[in-house]
């Protein structure tokens, strides 16, 4: 389970949010709303241990995040909402690298599956810079498919999908809250997904 304690987060002068608590558990996912400027991306980022809460704990089955360092990490997947594929690179590519920077072997098999599943199928090879803004969305979104990780940690996952793809990856979150996993996104559209809270921020 991942929890949080009177989190505050500062940005400059402004502070964006104060106290906040949560907890989301296994087979429970977290819609996490509110207004541009509210501090939702600064939230997922402070969860994901990118950045730095300026009062508060989080802990990680009952550990703080900070003492568990690299376990954690290999525990949870975070993708950004201006998450980036190398352009230079294909799809196929970009998959076995973010594989690799996770410390995971991935087989070329499993990997084509998986953006065969996000609808890629005979553009694995096609260098990313010939793709569109939302089949470039999907090469980041197939590293869901293939990374083993407990939590998943979204900002914005459905931006530039068209409804198949939006759908496709509604049944790919569900799968993996109905198997156990958590998940903590964000979304400025209704959200597709039984079974959720909600925190506005």
């Amino acid at each position: 389970m991942l929890s949080a304690t009177g989190l505050t987060c500062v940005r400059g002068e402004r502070r964006l949010f104060s106290g906040l608590d949560l907890a989301v558990g296994a087979g429970e996912w977290l819609h996490v709303q509110g207004e541009n400027g509210a501090g939702k991306t600064s939230l997922l980022r402070i969860l994901a241990g990118l950045a730095p809460a300026a009062e508060g704990e989080i802990r990680w089955h009952a550990e703080p995040i900070g003492a568990l360092a690299e376990e954690y990490r290999r525990h949870l997947l975070f993708l950004g909402h201006h998450g980036a594929v190398k352009e230079e690179l294909t799809p196929l590519e970009n998959l076995t690298f973010s594989a690799r920077l996770d410390g995971a072997s991935l087989a070329e098999a499993e990997a084509l599956q998986a953006l065969a599943r996000f609808g890629l199928r005979g553009r694995e090879d096609l260098p990313v810079r010939f793709l569109s803004a939302g089949q470039k969305r999907r090469v980041l979104l197939a590293r869901l498919a293939v990374r083993k990780a407990q939590l998943w940690i979204l900002d914005e996952p459905f931006t530039a999908l068209d409804v198949k793809a939006v759908d496709m990856l509604s049944r790919l979150i569900i799968d993996h809250v109905g198997s156990g996993g958590s998940a903590i996104l964000t979304s400025h559209q209704s959200i597709p997904l039984p079974h959720g809270r909600a925190l506005r921020l």
